[in-house]
């Protein structure tokens, strides 16, 4: 009889012991359902960065399909604290990849794993926008992305080509963010370089855009903002605050809300490049560590036909030029 019931027993203790492996594997397959889990960090909606984002999740879906992808996050409504938030999130949840679409982003994603993969976009000098003492191309360890920083020399050189007559220019840009500090630094010296006074005109928030955009257009011949997020949010704020006073922009969503001309890249493609990027990651077909920054090859001068109109530029000479209307 102790036989039978000990047998009995070990009968039972197996069953019971299969019957948790099967729960177990049952429980591991509703988990994994085999997509991809990318997490997105935007900072805030505005018509370049959603452009980007679009373009990262279009790449993928196209490379992966639509059924393999879950995406998982949004956009921080301009605050850097949330960007710490949606990220600490996204790590919780054990994403594959995280994107960080402009410079606070990045920084929370870069700042919230060593260990998950994160490409940014929208940047514009990943020197500035992550404190590094160097910088060659690559940045190492987790992290890659593209960057969206035309040529800044360019866009200078289209103030005199547009407004030959121009002794001062006016610098808007956002102070708390570095790498809007950092084009208007490089635009100062190069015109400054040809004899032409400037003055930069910092904002420190949305509130204080119109107070600061007049009194830089009160003081200055022709205005310039950079790829600003805040601007880019906000141009009207800037275009009802400058009056006649002409600026040229650092992109084209800026540049059609208050901008005269503009050399633009596509943040689209942009976007669709980072998300190659990401394609590659996922599929063990890089190694991001190696993979060097990004950045689109062509790059569009365009002019915004009301604000012409509103001063009295000729659109046909400047399409002469090689300008193309903002659509």
């Amino acid at each position: 009889m102790k036989l039978r019931k000990i047998i009995s027993l070990a009968l039972i203790l197996c069953m019971i012991a299969s019957m948790t492996l099967a729960f177990a594997s049952c429980d591991k397959e509703e988990a994994d359902d085999g997509k991809y889990k990318i997490g997105i960090c935007q900072l805030i909606p505005h018509v370049a960065l959603d452009a980007a984002t679009k373009g990262f999740k279009d790449a993928i879906i196209a490379e992966l399909g639509e059924e393999n992808v879950e995406f998982i996050g949004g956009t921080a409504n301009g605050e850097p604290s949330v960007c710490t938030t949606m990220v600490t999130d996204l790590v919780s949840k054990d994403v594959d990849l995280i994107l960080g679409n402009a410079t606070a982003a990045l920084q929370a994603a870069v700042n919230g794993t060593e260990t998950i993969p994160v490409l940014g976009t929208s940047i514009t000098d990943y020197m500035t926008a992550l404190q590094l003492d160097s910088f060659n191309g690559t940045i190492g360890g987790n992290v890659s992305g593209t960057t969206d920083l035309a040529p800044l020399d360019k866009q200078a050189d289209m103030i005199l080509e547009l407004f030959p007559d121009t002794k001062k220019v006016g610098l808007l840009y956002c102070a708390s963010e570095p790498n809007s500090e950092y084009q208007v630094t490089v635009v100062k010296e190069y015109l400054e370089g040809k004899s032409i006074e400037c003055q930069k005109f910092g904002y420190a928030d949305a509130t204080e855009m119109s107070s600061v955009s007049a009194a830089a257009a009160a003081w200055a011949d022709v205005l310039y903002v950079p790829t600003d997020n805040l601007a880019a949010n906000s141009p009207d704020a800037i275009d009802g605050a400058i009056g006649d006073t002409p600026l040229i922009a650092g992109e084209s969503g800026i540049c059609s809300g208050c901008g005269v001309a503009t050399l633009s890249i596509d943040y689209y493609e942009l976007g669709q490049i980072t998300g190659k990027m990401a394609v590659k990651i996922l599929k063990g077909e890089a190694d991001i560590s190696e993979m060097p920054i990004e950045s689109v090859t062509t790059f569009t001068k365009m002019y915004n036909p009301e604000k012409c109109a509103q001063l009295g530029i000729d659109t046909d000479a400047l399409e002469a030029k090689g300008y193309v209307a903002i659509g």
